[in-house]
């Protein structure tokens, strides 16, 4: 397997630069007065890309789908087929693809193991390793051989990415309990915390939810390397994001990460490269207290609430303007002001 060495993902601290940018953004609101969350943001923009100037290039919303050999056991929300989503978002016919076109982002859904073929599209593009994942309550949902092909398809589709920016998401039939498993499997949070959506699920759902959960917890009760919990919970969009995470971390590039199944893969990647997470704003598109317990895990929040409960990615679509923004705040100078340097004394201008 072609791998990123946890070197190559390096972790963004740097003081001197730090202090640079809050001085930037000291002056900033000096003379325009302060703007809030968007300082730490921009902050943190200007950490990613090592520079006093970060400039985001052509950002490429990404949606992972697959599906998951959990759903045959009832897991699924609201029964919609892991297909009926893609051709929904592919046809422009959800607020996803609505938004992402209205702020000029390039989407793409990725198929890494939809269970079903599907249509050529422009903007789908195929690294199927499978027609769907085993069913973990049963077995293995990958096997490890599978689980490192998904990882490596999502390192060469961050390769191929133009531009520094991903927004990143995930969808299927059974993805939320499968990513419930990872991160229950990957921290010490609880799988029903990480199960329960809030007011939109009935209590006998949750309860069929929780208990395939806990068996297939209980059959991979002695798995704990990151790639092994995995390949025992799936699914391959979550593995593959994976891949595309370390890759893109590795080059320097700003990830938004949106969704339960985001979060899984999000927490994977961290714990084969800690750094990853440097690199990550968190976005959220539905309000359920099972994503709250997610972003926990990484000691985050969203940075937009907006109490909605869409697919996944519509609110990294939305957050975007923000992130633009903030980049912006350092980027775009202020009249009569000295441009300056892209980097502080003694730095070497970043990628």
């Amino acid at each position: 397997m072609t791998t990123t060495p946890r070197s190559l993902v390096a972790p963004t601290s740097n003081p001197a630069l730090q202090r640079a940018l809050h001085d930037k953004l000291q002056r900033r609101a000096a003379t325009c007065g302060s703007f809030g969350e968007l300082e730490p943001l921009a902050l943190r923009l200007g950490l990613i890309q090592h520079t006093l100037k970060p400039r985001l290039r052509e950002p490429q919303v990404l949606l992972f789908a697959g599906d998951h050999g959990l759903a045959v056991d009832g897991v699924v929300g609201d029964g919609r087929s892991t297909p009926e989503l893609v051709q929904q978002v592919l046809h422009g016919q959800s607020p996803l693809a609505v938004f992402a076109r209205a702020q000029a982002l390039a989407l793409t859904v990725v198929d890494a193991g939809v269970a079903q073929p599907l249509p050529a599209h422009p903007q789908l593009q195929v690294r199927k390793i499978a027609h769907g994942t085993r069913n973990a309550r049963v077995q293995a949902a990958m096997s490890s051989a599978q689980a490192h092909a998904a990882i490596r398809a999502g390192m060469e589709a961050a390769e191929a990415m133009p531009g520094n920016v991903a927004l990143v998401a995930g969808l299927g039939a059974g993805a939320e309990v499968s990513a419930a498993l990872v991160l229950a499997g990957l921290s010490e949070r609880p799988l029903r915390e990480l199960l329960a959506t809030g007011a939109g699920m009935s209590p006998h759902a949750l309860a069929q939810r929780l208990l395939v959960a806990q068996a297939a917890q209980a059959r991979h009760r002695g798995v704990s390397e990151p790639v092994a919990v995995l390949a025992a919970y799936g699914g391959f969009e979550i593995a593959t994001m994976v891949g595309l995470m370390l890759a893109a971390a590795a080059k320097r590039h700003l990830l938004l990460i949106d969704g339960l199944a985001a979060c899984a893969a999000l927490r994977v990647a961290q714990r084969i490269a800690p750094a990853v997470s440097d690199y990550c704003v968190f976005c959220r598109s539905h309000r359920g207290s099972n994503l709250d317990c997610a972003l926990a895990i990484f000691g985050a929040g969203a940075l937009l609430e907006l109490g909605m409960d869409s697919l996944d990615g519509t609110g990294a679509t939305l957050a975007w303007p923000l992130v633009r923004a903030a980049a912006a705040l350092l980027t775009e100078v202020a009249d009569g002001e000295d441009p300056g340097p892209s980097q502080p004394g003694g730095l070497v201008e970043g990628v």
